[in-house]
């Protein structure tokens, strides 16, 4: 596959206004409770002269706030990083095979997104995870509808059919009783239409993410009802974005990636102490949102999902036998093994 066309371009270093007084507070207390036990020679990692690396992301997601916290608060340069921040807009496996042949070092990206195209092959491996609660499913409240089991013969809403909220809400509806494919009629839209097709009644429910749901509520005069997210149980203790990185880097130097990862578990904590402030530090990058409304949507995150070790490993072999049984891996696929391959302990 060519990647001529599509090499992502670097973003600028972003500016450092009361960079020490944030980095203060990053290494606060607060902060303390989550890191311990991650490993102390992990931790230790602050060489003289900063690794250089390069991270991918997508900054139109306000779920990655904590990223640009990493950057402009120096928690990557306090970890012994040298962080290039890479503005990335292509394909899944785009960015799967771009840290595959080392054209980024790592990226975050939702694991319901990344399941079936690591199956392929991909040199990734699974470092950490930083938070839960990406999707969620919202009901047109003119439908009467209030509870799951009402769903059975409607119809839902999503941007595309092969989209993680459409996986994700089709394994968490056959764990409650109801058949994704013969119960569910799943219709694809452009996004910013699907509330317009909920008022029109061509779907009675839409199943996606933030931001685009939250300005489909806002701007909705009959309005939507709260249904479910995916840190409803059993997933209340899962993650869902996760920290991936080359292979080949994670054999040459472990220790980088693991102060990598600690960078952004702390900024993930940070954030979560100090959410006007990380608020205020992505609001740039949030077209249309404003301070008060990044706020809001930070609430519907759990940005204490940081599983590593042998949790993480798990949470990966739980994920893929959910994806195995809703027919996305292969049949042969092992979770377990699975799990094994695409994970790596770092600490």
């Amino acid at each position: 596959m060519s990647h001529e066309k599509k090499h992502p371009a670097a973003t600028p270093d972003l500016p450092n206004p009361g960079r020490r007084s944030l980095l203060a507070a990053a290494g606060s207390a607060a902060l303390a409770a989550p890191l311990i036990g991650l490993g102390g020679r992990a931790w230790a990692q602050a060489a003289a002269k900063p690794t250089p690396l390069t991270f991918a992301w997508s900054q139109v997601s306000f779920c990655l706030t904590p990223v640009a916290v990493a950057k402009e608060t120096g928690i990557f340069e306090k970890n012994g990083l040298d962080v290039t921040l890479i503005n990335y807009s292509g394909s899944n496996d785009q960015l799967l095979e771009s840290l595959s042949t080392g054209k980024a070092d790592a990226a975050v990206g939702m694991i319901y997104r990344w399941l079936k195209p690591l199956e392929s092959g991909f040199d990734v491996k699974i470092v950490a995870g930083v938070h839960g609660g990406c999707v969620r499913l919202i009901a047109y409240k003119p439908t009467g509808i209030t509870k799951l089991e009402q769903l059975r013969g409607k119809s839902i809403g999503v941007p595309d059919l092969a989209q993680p909220a459409k996986h994700f809400f089709s394994i968490y509806l056959k764990r409650n009783g109801i058949d994704p494919e013969r119960d569910i009629t799943w219709k694809a839209y452009q996004a910013d239409l699907l509330g317009l097709a909920a008022e029109k009644g061509e779907i009675q429910a839409i199943a996606y993410s933030d931001p685009t749901l939250y300005r489909i509520e806002r701007d909705s005069k009959a309005g939507f009802l709260h249904l479910a997210t995916n840190t409803d149980p059993p997933y209340q203790d899962k993650t869902c974005c996760v920290i991936g990185v080359g292979g080949r880097l994670v054999k040459s130097n472990r220790p980088a990636v693991a102060a990598l990862a600690k960078s952004l578990i702390e900024a993930y904590e940070w954030t979560n102490a100090h959410q006007e402030e990380g608020a205020k530090i992505f609001q740039k990058y949030a077209a249309k949102l404003t301070v008060e409304d990044l706020q809001h949507l930070y609430k519907q995150l759990t940005m204490h999902a940081h599983p590593v070790h042998t949790d993480l490993r798990d949470q990966l072999a739980f994920f893929a036998q959910d994806f195995k049984n809703l027919g996305v891996l292969k049949p042969t696929t092992d979770p377990q093994k699975f799990a094994d391959h695409i994970f790596a302990d770092v600490f």
